[in-house]
């Protein structure tokens, strides 16, 4: 029998989604990103059930968009070829065959010369509080997920009070995109929501990010300061995410 995959069952609801609207925003997901599928209410069913043990490439990508999480943190036995290799069509899911899935990123170091950024990384920025006179850091460990010349990074839950997101576009060695963090109910800004621009520069290690965020004050005024990417972890896998869901130190 096939064992039931409760992890998506349990991301899937803590979204607040129905199994129509996990559906349909994964079909959005992939619209975006120019790589359509056919996401249904029957195919997310098939999943959960454990009837389909892993998602083709295409709905894998679209999976990891919509959850802001790894394929291999979603709870299917196996992770297509095409996770690691950006490859893949469109079509119906189904169950593939060994010869069609390979098994999580080791953990490590990066590849020399890699271009795929996927991983965990720290990201640290600095920033000026008018209200406190003081300037202050804020960091966070990101799953840093790359699909072709995409990126989006989530943070894990436990290294922060304020979790953060951004989506980025690479073009060489620069990274441009948004950034949205929501405040903490109980911190200084009182869950207040913050988003802007972000541009990074990649060293050619692919090991560190370096630019600038720019985003609005609450006295109707432009702000701007450092922002950094540093890598961790070219891992995605379970035990991976648990080691860095966490603090980072000061």
């Amino acid at each position: 029998m096939a064992t039931p995959n409760s992890t998506l069952r349990a991301v899937r609801l803590g979204l607040l989604m129905s199994l129509d609207d996990f559906a349909r925003a994964i079909r959005d997901a992939g619209t975006r990103v120019g790589q359509p599928n056919e996401a249904n209410k029957r195919l997310i069913q098939r999943w959960e059930s454990g009837a389909t043990a892993a998602p083709r490439p295409v709905y894998a990508r679209a999976l990891e968009s919509v959850t802001g999480l790894p394929i291999e943190s979603l709870g299917f036995n196996s992770v297509p070829v095409a996770r690691i290799s950006g490859d893949g069509h469109g079509g119906h899911d189904m169950q593939p065959n060994t010869a069609s899935v390979v098994p999580a990123a080791p953990q490590g170091e990066p590849q020399p010369g890699r271009r795929n950024h996927s991983g965990v990384w720290l990201s640290r920025y600095e920033y000026f509080s008018s209200g406190r006179d003081s300037a202050f850091v804020g960091q966070h460990y990101v799953v840093l997920l790359q699909h072709g010349n995409r990126l989006t990074a989530r943070s894990l839950p436990g290294s922060s009070d304020s979790p953060l997101t951004m989506d980025l576009e690479i073009d060489g060695h620069v990274a441009t995109g948004t950034w949205t963090e929501q405040t903490a109910t109980d911190g200084y800004y009182r869950g207040a929501r913050y988003h802007g621009a972000i541009q990074l520069l990649v060293e050619p290690t692919g090991r560190r990010m370096t630019g600038k965020w720019v985003g609005f004050g609450k006295e109707f005024d432009v702000n701007t300061g450092p922002w950094q990417l540093v890598f961790q972890d070219a891992s995605t896998n379970k035990a991976t995410l648990a080691a860095y869901n966490k603090r980072p130190e000061a």
